[in-house]
């Protein structure tokens, strides 16, 4: 007698949990505006985004600014068209 093959759990289509905090990391010039741009697309995707939670890295040479934005997560949808958004802005040169 053969014992049936145990089934695979099924797939979860992402590792995430939505919703969820999900923290994006902004690198682009360190200009005026530069924040307050990034904050205005955040709310756009996250209407709840709490801007006090913004996290600022300045590069050595100052030119470029590192921002940290936490905006809740509802669906991976969502978060692709974020991503997209950010990385269309001209001040944005890398969005992980």
């Amino acid at each position: 007698m053969t014992t049936p093959a145990p089934e695979d759990p099924p797939r979860k289509d992402s590792l995430i949990d939505y919703p969820s905090a999900f923290p994006i990391k902004v690198m682009g010039l360190n200009g005026e505006g530069f924040v307050q741009a990034l904050t205005h697309i955040a709310r756009q995707f996250d209407p709840a985004f709490d801007a006090s939670t913004i996290e600022l890295r300045d590069s050595k040479a100052g030119n470029y600014l590192g921002v940290t934005l936490t905006v809740t997560a509802t669906s991976r949808e969502q978060l692709d068209e974020l991503y997209r958004t950010l990385s269309t802005h001209p001040m944005v040169r890398v969005v992980l």
